[in-house]
């Protein structure tokens, strides 16, 4: 129902835009989120966006590099990764809740229950 795409492999210091398109509608009004995960660590929370594309979040490690949006026209989320590290190399999951959650967004793993496939993000320093 997630789709993510857009990983690869990328210098130290560079961009990556990755995407994660709905496959129906039911997802146009509903908060996304980014998580990642690298071998051997707990998935991690990267970045949420509301549902009308307004509030974001952020995790403090991807602060002022990173940024999330929606196009609900498209049912597509992005993730728009800039001076990239090498810290950064996992793989990146899409997430959304179903039902919409009212109220802040969210950053725990359990906050959200229909996740992407995932993509890899290598950052080679």
């Amino acid at each position: 129902q997630l789709q993510a795409c857009g990983g690869g492999l990328v210098q130290a210091g560079g961009s990556l835009r990755l995407s994660c398109e709905a496959s129906d509608r039911t997802f146009v009004n509903v908060n996304m989120a980014w998580f990642r995960q690298d071998t051997g660590k707990e998935r991690e929370f990267v970045a949420a966006v509301g549902y009308n594309n307004i509030n974001t979040i952020y995790a403090d490690s991807v602060k002022g590099r990173f940024t999330i949006s929606k196009h609900n026209m498209k049912k597509t989320v992005y993730l728009q990764m800039n001076s990239l590290k090498s810290e950064d190399t996992a793989v990146y999951y899409c997430a959304t809740r179903l039902p919409r959650v009212v109220g802040g967004l969210r950053t725990g793993i359990a906050d959200w229950n229909i996740w992407g496939q995932g993509t890899l993000v290598t950052v080679s320093s």
